[in-house]
């Protein structure tokens, strides 16, 4: 990936999306449904567009949540829907919009006290916790944002019952419902204005924030962080969790000190991400340069992204740890230091997730459970914990509670960021420390992603490619030992393809968005074999494809 010479530098005034503008083509954008990027399109985090493309606006909203409204009638699902959004700028008038096509339907919705921001696991945990013990009359969810992505996107995104993301055959069927509502919206929405919405008998405000806070003390060991007095240091990158850190610090006691409490949609706050983007990425070293900067200032540090489902930890011996290197540590401490977990239940991990996961899974006899790309995969092993741990080197992951039972069934940055501040006065050491320990045991892997230009017909070859169109037998000097295209945990697609020897492995994917597909490689001999599993990778993929079209 070409770096941007503004990569770790404040975002220059330039850069700033015009706000008023933004929202003005949300409202004025008219999206035209036979145009394939302008329609409704759920991937891995729901739907994501730009008001500026005509992929995000008022209509698309109206039409997926009437969508979800049809749905929740099929499947009778009558129970309240717990509505949040975050702080990106389209994600506050989304909301309205979506307020008024619920109140409408007359759907029983749940909105924060104080017309709050809502986290993305805050949702899952109160869609949970309501169905705790219910058969009938079950809740769901909608979270309103687009995650890290840049301020000018809006994203939108649908919790089933289950509390998780919902699976493709859900997201499916909203899909196809939105864009056949989108050909004649005013026609097939039911829709109130957004004031009479929020007078309606069926909109309740929920103390979204209190019930998880206070909830905490059940998967952290509170005390000990308490009682080590380690100082702590939180930057919510303006995200929807921005006023949730003080309370948590305060009902639990601890010396946590958030470093910066600006909520701004142009997110002008932001150090440039690689690619010369504003994006509040907490795993990207480029994003999260003031709290590198200020590694010093406390004993551990962290960060979570917009809305709050993905993490990023600042250690003072190593600084941002790589998501892959946080997560083997948090796997092997949780493993080691939860004795009331099933040792029956696995360790659910993605197939571009590092090996180590597999490595330390084995030493403790834990079963390793490796699932496609997306955190959908891992909604039914936490919800039954069959699964203890989910998670994915994007860095998103949720576990179980003290006690084994289900905390979220999406991802939350929460409680891998507070589990850094746990395992640091467990210890004594800081988890840059833990791993460097680690792979003195394991190996020390070293990783990488890069992205090759491919067109719309080669990604979809991609996504179809059998285990028999490779005919490589080795892999930079070592002997293939499986070339997988379904997951071995589930036997579900994983949409490309994967190749693994004894110290390596490569998996090639499509992007759903971009002319592109992705080579994510790691390699336990150093950088120079990494460098040809790279290489090799992309020569097994263009030779497959190349034969396919033969």
């Amino acid at each position: 990936m070409e770096i941007s010479p503004l990569a770790g530098k404040p975002a220059e005034q330039k850069m700033l999306v015009n706000v008023p503008k933004l929202i003005t083509s949300y409202y004025t954008g008219i999206p035209d449904a036979s145009v394939t990027d302008q329609r409704v399109a759920f991937g891995t985090s729901g739907h994501r567009g730009s008001a500026f493309k005509n992929s995000f606006n008022e209509n698309h909203i109206i039409a997926i949540t009437q969508a979800i409204c049809f749905y929740r009638k099929e499947q009778k699902i009558d129970g309240p829907l717990y509505l949040g959004f975050d702080t990106h700028a389209l994600s506050a008038p989304a909301f309205a919009n979506t307020m008024e096509v619920l109140a409408a339907n007359a759907v029983e919705v749940m909105i924060a006290e104080r017309d709050e921001y809502t986290p993305t696991p805050v949702i899952s945990h109160a869609i949970l916790k309501y169905n705790s013990g219910r058969k009938t009359g079950l809740a769901d969810g909608i979270v309103i944002t687009p995650s890290h992505n840049p301020p000018y996107d809006g994203g939108f995104k649908y919790n089933p019952p289950s509390g998780g993301p919902a699976g493709t055959d859900v997201t499916n069927r909203i899909e196809k419902k939105a864009n056949k509502l989108l050909q004649n919206i005013h026609q097939h929405v039911k829709r109130i204005p957004f004031e009479k919405a929020l007078k309606a008998a069926t909109t309740h405000r929920h103390d979204y924030l209190n019930t998880y806070v206070k909830d905490l003390g059940n998967i952290i060991d509170m005390d000990v962080v308490r009682n080590s007095k380690i100082s702590m240091g939180v930057d919510p990158l303006g995200g929807a969790g921005v006023h949730y850190w003080e309370p948590i610090a305060e009902h639990y006691h601890l010396d946590l000190k958030v470093v910066n409490e600006v909520v701004d949609p142009t997110f002008s706050f932001m150090t440039v991400d690689w690619d010369g983007q504003i994006r509040m990425d907490p795993s990207s070293s480029y994003a999260m340069q003031r709290l590198i900067g200020m590694k010093n200032s406390f004993d551990i540090s962290f960060a979570c992204d917009t809305d709050h489902d993905r993490h990023g930890i600042v250690t003072k011996s190593a600084g941002l740890l790589n998501p892959n290197h946080y997560l083997s540590v948090a796997i092997s401490y949780l493993l080691k230091h939860r004795p009331q977990w099933a040792k029956t239940s696995a360790v659910g991990k993605t197939v571009v997730t590092t090996q180590l996961i597999d490595r330390i899974t084995a030493k403790l006899a834990r079963q390793l459970y490796e699932v496609p790309v997306g955190f959908k995969w891992f909604v039914d092993g936490l919800l039954d914990t069959s699964l203890c741990f989910g998670g994915e080197e994007s860095a998103g992951a949720s576990f179980s509670r003290l006690d084994g039972s289900v905390w979220t069934t999406d991802k939350d940055g929460f409680i891998p960021a507070l589990l850094s501040a746990e395992i640091t006065a467990k210890l004594g050491l800081d988890p840059g420390v833990i791993y460097t320990e680690l792979t003195q045991e394991f190996g020390e892997p070293v990783y990488d992603r890069i992205e090759t230009k491919a067109t719309p017909e080669q990604k979809e070859k991609l996504i179809k490619l059998s285990a028999m169109q490779i005919k490589h037998k080795d892999l930079a000097g070592e002997k293939i030992k499986n070339i997988l295209t379904h997951a071995p945990a589930n036997d579900a697609p994983i949409g490309g393809v994967k190749v693994t020897t004894e110290n390596g492995w490569f998996a090639a994917r499509p992007s759903g968005t971009e002319d592109i597909y992705k080579i994510y490689a790691e390699s336990f001999l150093g950088k120079e074999h990494l460098k040809q599993i790279i290489e090799q990778a992309q020569d097994i993929v263009n030779a497959a494809l190349e034969k396919q079209k033969a």
